[in-house]
């Protein structure tokens, strides 16, 4: 009797707590407010819109340097003082571009971002290709994912040229021409570097961008800053067979075994969920922008709640579980090619994202595991592993978190797992820090476009990264 009054006065004093913690903590609002300067806005529109003109879709296997420099040459007519004034490097269709320092000896940064697109397939509202500027809005393949990027540091650039500005060190702007391919154009820009011995202090890519609503029942617009990647895997699993006739068919046959092996993975992960500290990060400072009080509640007690999230997380977030644990979706398969026919032989091929605290070997270790029991190969086809993290105590996190605070003023920063692939990757193992952020502001719909039709940007939100990247070159002069 005594233990169970014991527990319940435990059991109050926790719910005391929690509660107190909740209801104490002041509620916030992240907003964020495009720029009212419409000349600038549609200037840099229809700059954008030339760069869009250029079809510059990459295709694997199939290397096209001559189709960038088409849009090299665009960039020149469109950046004079940046191509006039910097050096200028092509690395068989990668773009490099050194704005000299006052100071060259010091570390320098690197802006990147890629000028390959993916393909714009189905019907498209405004054609893919050609940069239509519509109620506010510039329409086309690109547009977010990620000439917009390219656009808004060429043109911080070409202004501070103007201007007769010289930054305290060198600032390279590099751009890709395969990463949309998971090619080796950042490769060759990074091995430019280190052929020179030329160690960066930062780079900054894509990754995060100022998003909406990241999770259900927390409103507002949040700049999610990504301070590490995934890694990346294809795998390819197979099961053989002597084939036959389907109409004496027997059982195990290669279609049912992958069949099994698929419903198990789909059924329970095998991979570990862990809270890493950018997780944490994320959801502790999300606690006070929650429009729920139970989901408050939870945020701002994760020492309690950690489990209990850990399982529910998924149906608040597909994106969140993602930053939890390694992922694997199975894209596709083949068998038999008539009907009638049990085949001698099938495959079926699935993506991984591994996360760092249980990267390729481990990840792939457990695949092979549970392929055994069905008589499965397992072969690595592309494999990567997850990039290291940038420090949130560092002064590259700091310096990217202020000038966002300066630029977005009413935005809370947030650091963020980027569960997709960037250039950063190649980047992570020779720089000092990789900050993956795009400064453009985008709404759920604009978000869900990229990569898919009618991809779109707000022309408003373009000024403002062009001062992003101005305010990022501003502040080397402090370090």
């Amino acid at each position: 009797m005594k233990f169970i009054l014991a527990l319940i006065i435990i059991l109050l004093i926790v719910l005391a707590v929690v509660l107190f913690r909740t209801l104490t903590l002041e509620k916030k609002t992240s907003v964020y407010h495009g720029s009212n300067d419409e000349k600038r806005s549609n200037d840099y529109a229809q700059k954008l819109q030339k760069m869009i003109q250029v079809k510059t879709v990459s295709y694997r296997g199939k290397p096209d340097p001559d189709l960038f420099r088409q849009l090299h040459k665009v960039m020149e007519g469109l950046f004079p003082n940046v191509f006039e004034h910097c050096e200028k490097y092509d690395i068989d269709g990668n773009l490099l571009v050194r704005y000299q320092g006052k100071h060259p000896e010091k570390q320098p940064i690197v802006l990147i971002s890629h000028l390959d697109v993916v393909p714009a397939e189905g019907e498209w509202t405004y054609p893919p290709f050609e940069g239509r500027i519509v109620d506010g809005k510039i329409h086309g393949r690109g547009s977010f994912d990620v000439k917009c990027g390219v656009f808004s540091f060429y043109q911080a650039v070409e202004e501070l040229i103007k201007e007769g500005y010289e930054p305290e060190c060198d600032i390279y702007l590099g751009s890709s021409c395969t990463e949309e391919i998971g090619g080796d154009g950042a490769a060759k820009l990074v091995k430019w570097f280190t052929d020179r011995k030329i160690r960066p202090f930062m780079v900054c890519d894509e990754g995060g961008t100022i998003t909406e609503d990241p999770i259900s029942g927390v409103k507002g617009n949040f700049a999610v800053v990504g301070i590490f990647e995934k890694g990346y895997g294809d795998i390819k699993i197979t099961a053989k067979g002597s084939g036959g006739h389907s109409s004496s068919p027997g059982k195990n046959t290669p279609i049912a075994r992958p069949a099994r092996f698929e419903a198990e993975i789909e059924r329970k992960s095998p991979f570990e969920v862990r809270f890493t500290p950018a997780v944490e990060g994320m959801l502790e400072n999300l606690a006070p922008y929650c429009d729920s009080f139970p989901l408050k509640m939870v945020f701002h007690n994760l020492w309690l709640f950690k489990p209990i999230l850990k399982k529910v997380m998924p149906a608040i977030s597909p994106q969140g579980a993602a930053m939890l644990q390694t992922t694997m979706c199975f894209t596709m398969q083949k068998g038999s090619d008539a009907c009638n026919v049990i085949p001698q032989e099938a495959w079926v091929c699935a993506n991984l994202r591994f996360i760092p605290f249980e990267g390729r070997e481990a990840s792939i270790a457990k695949v092979r595991q549970i392929a055994k029991k069905y008589d499965l190969e397992v072969e690595e086809i592309n494999c990567s592993d997850p990039s290291g993290s940038l420090d949130l105590e560092g002064p590259q996190f700091r310096m990217a978190k202020k000038a966002i605070e300066t630029i977005f003023p009413g935005v809370c920063v947030l650091p963020y797992v980027v569960t997709g692939g960037t250039d950063s990757r190649f980047w992570d193992k020779y720089v000092d820090a990789c900050v993956r952020f795009e400064p453009v502001n985008v709404s759920k719909d604009q978000l869900s476009k990229m990569h898919a039709i009618d991809e779109n940007l707000n022309i408003d939100t373009l000024p403002l990264a062009v001062d992003y990247y101005k305010q990022i070159i501003f502040m080397q002069e402090s370090r």
